[in-house]
């Protein structure tokens, strides 16, 4: 990986970076992941663990993009977090039907079409977030985590 080689260069190597940005713009599947790349590569520093930092940092930056969603449009917590969850296990976000519906806020039906259009707001929006996270093994991450048992510290029995 590019960027586990920046980092092993002391995050120096202005060569490695411009591979990185290349890489990154001749790549479909990448090019609506280039902010949130180029956001991580940002932080790099030589105490970074690129592949932990890089799973949290995808973590917090999708959990951070979600709420701004949820919140800017008023939509209905956990219907939305069901939403993208089930996108990214079928690996589709489903627009029709009445799936988006269903994470809007009450509005009007009458109100002269502003509904239609503040749903087409919102498809749009969930379609950005969907192809700037899809692909990076979102589910399979939080799956990981929840999977980890807990440590707990034990006291020694005193049998």
């Amino acid at each position: 990986m590019l960027v586990e080689k920046y980092h092993d260069g002391n995050c120096e190597d202005k060569e490695i970076l411009a591979s990185i940005r290349k890489a990154v713009d001749a790549s479909i599947q990448l090019r609506s992941k280039k902010d949130l790349i180029e956001a991580f590569i940002s932080h790099v520093n030589v105490d970074t663990q690129v592949t932990t930092d890089w799973r949290r940092f995808v973590l917090e930056q999708e959990e951070n993009d979600l709420t701004e969603i949820i919140t800017t449009e008023k939509l209905k917590n956990e219907e939305t977090r069901k939403f993208v969850a089930n996108a990214f296990r079928d690996g589709a976000l489903k627009t029709t039907g009445t799936e988006i519906d269903k994470l809007m806020p009450p509005v009007s039906r009458f109100g002269g079409g502003s509904r239609a259009k503040k749903m087409q707001g919102i498809i749009e929006k969930l379609k950005a977030f969907f192809e700037k996270y899809f692909g990076l093994g979102i589910a399979e991450i939080k799956a990981e985590e929840q999977e980890q048992p807990a440590v707990y510290e034990t006291e020694p029995s005193g049998s």
